[in-house]
């Protein structure tokens, strides 16, 4: 069995008891594949995270011109093509499920002086680009797209020009996207966010050779510069496990009293640690030890036990240090005592799917207190697990699948996903890694 079967049902476990290895960092690989596929020289990847969403970005630096293979031990070997080696695709540049590929190989490309197309499955041709192609047309590139949506084809300025551009809303993929078309154009491209997102394109810029520069501003806000028309020199990456992954394993051992379950070399960048943090205010059990560097990111291995939950309230401003984490903490929150307050969420309504809503739901469906009041989500819990019993409509969505699988595991009544088949595009191998630890996922 693998988690690309489609309906899958999750039943209550005992305690879960495992070492765990677990998936590289999805946001690192991604973007090691691209660097290293516009560097010149050779860069090697150890702990590549092999899902779809990845491979689908290691396909499209190849239609670009980057060769790239995988050895008989595991690691990625890229011959980097240069940033003015880059050539134009034969074919449609097919992103799959994945916004990040999307919306990052698009900035990167519309400072290239050649046309792009770009598509992607259904979910993915229904979230906003608009929030790219504003900066990117300032800078020189031109759209042809229907709706701001994907399919869309994108025609790199002959010569793109440095701006500076202050976000509307905080995202770290807009922001990655304008700083990768600052690499082409003339002058300093700068990015003022109002609220620190993500900044593992920054780590990642700087480890690769570009000149990259934060200022800090009034009200806590950066400026984010980057240096264009620079080359960049191919090295060795490490891909620390994806702390997104890790809060699956890590939410089910937390809801079955007499867990004890350990996750080695999680990525702990502060601005993905949003999660760890909230689950300790509401008293989860989570030791982390070991902490060292990989990659030029922060990492560490992490022991979890089984924990008795209250709820709190969690500001707004931690959104953007685990936007992708709230689905499997509602999850939690539904199992704790009290009421959770999850304020700022708006960004959930344009992910894979609209987040907000069937986390809400899916979670009614199972006997949960559950209410949305604007972009908040408020889960009561009665400090036991809610009765379960719900089929589950996921949208496509992975981490809505991912979420509810593990809800499964605490349930009285078992949980059953419609579709499992996108689980594969962040987590390859969840259900067999789940299960290893204790849970019990079958196909339905």
């Amino acid at each position: 069995m693998t988690s690309s079967s489609h309906s899958l049902i999750s039943r209550r476990s005992g305690a879960l008891k495992s070492a765990l290895v677990l998936p590289g960092d999805k946001s690192i690989s991604h973007r090691a594949v691209m660097l290293g596929g516009i560097a010149e020289g050779d860069t090697v990847i150890e702990g590549l995270l092999e899902g779809e969403d990845v491979l689908h970005t290691v396909a499209a630096l190849q239609a670009l011109g980057a060769k790239i293979h995988k050895d008989e031990k595991g690691s990625w070997h890229i011959k980097g093509a240069g940033l003015e080696g880059l050539g134009q695709p034969k074919q449609t540049l097919d992103m799959g499920n994945s916004g990040t590929s999307a919306r990052l190989l698009i900035g990167l490309l519309s400072s290239r002086p050649f046309t792009s197309a770009f598509t992607g499955d259904a979910s993915l041709c229904k979230r906003p680009m608009e929030r790219i192609i504003t900066p990117l047309t300032q800078m020189g590139a031109q759209f042809v797209s229907e709706k701001d949506r994907l399919p869309l084809k994108v025609t790199g300025g002959s010569n793109p020009q440095s701006i500076t551009y202050t976000l509307p809303v905080a995202s770290a993929q807009v922001k990655s996207a304008i700083l990768l078309a600052g690499l082409g154009a003339s002058g300093v491209t700068t990015v003022i966010e109002a609220v620190p997102t993500r900044d593992h394109s920054e780590h990642m810029l700087r480890a690769f050779g570009v000149k990259l520069t934060i200022e800090k501003q009034s009200g806590g806000a950066e400026a984010i510069s980057v240096s264009g028309q620079v080359r960049l020199r191919g090295r060795k990456v490490t891909v620390p496990a994806d702390p997104s992954s890790a809060a699956f394993p890590l939410v089910a051992a937390l809801l079955r009293p007499g867990s004890h379950i350990t996750l080695g070399g999680v990525g702990l960048n502060p601005r993905r640690a949003g999660l760890i943090e909230t689950l300790c205010e509401m008293g989860a059990r989570i030791t982390i030890h070991n902490q060292r560097e990989e990659g030029g990111e922060p990492v560490g291995d992490l022991t979890v036990d089984g924990s008795e939950l209250k709820g709190i309230t969690v500001p707004a401003v931690r959104a953007p240090s685990m936007i992708d984490e709230y689905p499997v903490l509602a999850m939690a929150a539904a199992c704790a005592q009290g009421t959770t307050r999850m304020c700022g969420l708006g960004e959930l309504r344009v992910k894979e799917s609209d987040r907000l809503t069937l986390v809400a739901e899916g979670l009614k469906d199972c006997g949960a207190d559950v209410e949305i009041e604007g972009d908040d989500l408020i889960v009561t819990g009665a400090g036991e697990p809610p009765p379960g019993g719900a089929q589950i409509v996921t949208a496509m969505d992975h981490r809505i699948a991912m979420s509810f699988l593990v809800l499964g595991a605490a349930t009285a009544e078992p949980i059953k996903i419609d579709d499992g088949s996108f689980i594969a595009t962040s987590f390859p191998g969840f259900v067999e890694t789940m299960n290893r630890a204790g849970m019990r996922i079958e196909l339905a």
